[in-house]
């Protein structure tokens, strides 16, 4: 099978929503419920609601329309520890600053996802991420890697028992918002419920490639592997802001791409892809992987660490 590399074409940048006031709030006063009784049992409503707050009112965007410097400082990510429990959120821009002389020389540990997209015929999307990007310019990686946020409709924010189980719908949410964003699939061709979520990476890396060795600008992450295979080809109109070309490959053509010297790779997709208990084995048992429910290949409970 021939892949083929699809160009990203201009598109149009809508207008971004407003009057969402009363839907932050009434998500506020969920999430008050939800984080007082699941992040600090016996805690008091004061500490709870301040976080519960912040977290249901602070990210102000749909679609696309805003610089890459805009995300940095108005998309909030969902801080967490190194088990994966929130803690609250901080900006794009806090996250992904590795800064010693400020106590954060890897960034903030955030949750991140990895979409990977397979044709009907079983080729895996890539995206070679946009020159303008801070972090990992111009790099080959996965279909789609990007972050839940914080105040998103529908929530973006997902509880222990939502990760326990299996069925992460925030983080599911989440990836279908940036498949249309980053590469212009319409939401209904990607439905949240077409996701199998298989397990947790984490990981950190500083992007020196771009930045140099003592770089300012990089990845620490908890990152969920989610697949995803939809009955019909998708639509593709990659946003130009974030995406410079795709490409649709087989296992084999994708390690001949490795293999390249002059092609450059996102560090989370490099480690997914090489170690034989990751992506080749999923890959070579892509039915199972791709079990909504849940298969033998699924790990919810692990968060591999690969430092």
């Amino acid at each position: 099978m021939r892949s083929s590399f699809i160009e990203p074409k201009p598109r149009a940048q809508p207008v971004l929503s407003r009057g969402r006031a009363s839907m932050r709030l009434a998500q506020s006063r969920a999430l008050v419920a939800r984080v007082s009784s699941a992040l600090w049992p016996g805690a008091g409503l004061s500490q709870a609601q301040s976080v519960a707050v912040r977290m249901a009112s602070s990210s102000t965007w749909e679609g696309t329309g805003l610089s890459q410097d805009d995300f940095m400082q108005r998309d909030e990510c969902l801080v967490v520890d190194e088990q994966d429990r929130l803690l609250g959120t901080a900006n794009k821009y806090d996250c992904h600053r590795f800064e010693a002389a400020k106590g954060q020389p890897c960034g903030r540990l955030h949750r991140a996802f990895s979409v990977f997209l397979f044709s009907p015929d079983g080729r895996l999307l890539l995206q070679q991420r946009a020159a303008s990007k801070v972090t990992f310019p111009g790099v080959w990686t996965n279909t789609c890697c990007s972050h839940p946020l914080a105040g998103q409709a529908p929530d973006e924010v997902d509880l222990p028992a939502a990760v326990a189980s299996g069925q992460v719908p925030g983080i599911k949410a989440a990836a279908v918002r940036k498949l249309q964003h980053e590469l212009g699939i319409p939401p209904e061709q990607v439905p949240a419920s077409s996701f199998s979520f298989l397990t947790r990476l984490h990981y950190c890396a500083a992007d020196t490639a771009t930045h140099g060795p003592a770089a300012e600008w990089g990845e620490h992450e908890v990152d969920y592997v989610l697949f995803v295979r939809p009955q019909q080809p998708v639509s593709l109109q990659p946003n130009p802001d974030e995406v410079d070309a795709t490409r649709y490959v087989t296992l084999p053509e994708l390690q001949s791409m490795m293999a390249d010297p002059g092609l450059s790779w996102s560090p989370w997709f490099r480690i997914l892809a090489t170690q034989p208990a990751f992506l080749p084995a999923w890959w070579g048992d892509l039915e199972a992987a791709l079990a909504p429910g849940g298969s033998r290949l699924s790990d919810w409970g692990t968060i591999h660490r690969v430092m």
